[in-house]
């Protein structure tokens, strides 16, 4: 990734507003996430504007299918050239072994994308995964196991809250990458994220990477907002 442990969720529509939002950071070079949203709508047309304008791309795109679908379609993303990808870790250890086999054969002059698996939504509650998904324990515990399964799996690492975090690296190792959204500064709402924390908090926990959407797209000074998180995650 980049020097930055800041990955910011570009939550727009279309690719006119992205560029509009990106020519405000100036020559700084972001990390950024493209989701279902953004890709849907605007297509691999939006990976090549942002490459082209030197940014590093987590395209989150959560694949979770039978395996050979998702090494095909992950065979098809690694040719994209971006940085991350992801997928649910729910679909199992077959599933993601068959995604590491895809990105390899995909992988841009032999370098494969990362790959993370996403444990447990951070719009997921305690109680939504007991009574509506039917998973007993709780979350955090699911969590750590579904990330055990993701390392034995080969994976580089996966999603998860802040809450998480700490455990992760205790059973995987601190290599094993913790990217953690629900990100918001003290002052913002929590929209429709249930486990959410700020960024001190977040750099307290140990978690590798944040993903900031709202907090800075919607904010009056974007640049402004990155760099106060750019100075709470580097501790100074």
């Amino acid at each position: 990734m980049t020097d930055s442990r800041i990955c910011i969720a570009l939550d727009f529509q279309n690719k006119a507003e992205v560029k509009e939002f990106l020519e405000k950071f100036n020559d700084e070079k972001l990390y950024v996430k493209v989701g279902m949203e953004l890709f849907y709508g605007e297509g691999i047309e939006i990976i090549k504007m942002i490459k082209e304008m030197g940014h590093k791309i987590f395209l989150d795109l959560k694949l979770h299918d039978i395996p050979n679908t998702v090494k095909n379609g992950m065979k098809n993303l690694a040719k994209l050239d971006v940085d991350i990808v992801n997928l649910h870790a729910a679909g199992g250890s077959a599933m993601m072994k068959a995604a590491m086999e895809g990105l390899e054969e995909g992988a841009v002059n032999g370098k494969r994308p990362l790959c993370i698996a996403v444990t447990q939504l951070t719009s997921t509650s305690q109680e939504a995964m007991n009574e509506e998904l039917l998973i007993p324990g709780n979350v955090k515990d699911v969590v750590i196991s579904y990330a055990k399964l993701a390392k034995e799996s080969g994976l580089d690492g996966v999603v998860c809250s802040v809450h998480e975090a700490k455990g992760i690296h205790e059973a995987c190792g601190n290599d094993f990458l913790t990217v953690t959204p629900g990100i918001r500064l003290a002052e913002d709402s929590k929209d429709d994220q249930k486990r959410v924390a700020t960024p001190a908090f977040a750099k307290e926990e140990g978690c590798d990477y944040i993903v900031v959407g709202r907090s800075i797209t919607k904010s009056e000074d974007p640049y402004k907002t990155y760099n106060e998180i750019e100075a709470i995650m580097e501790g100074k």
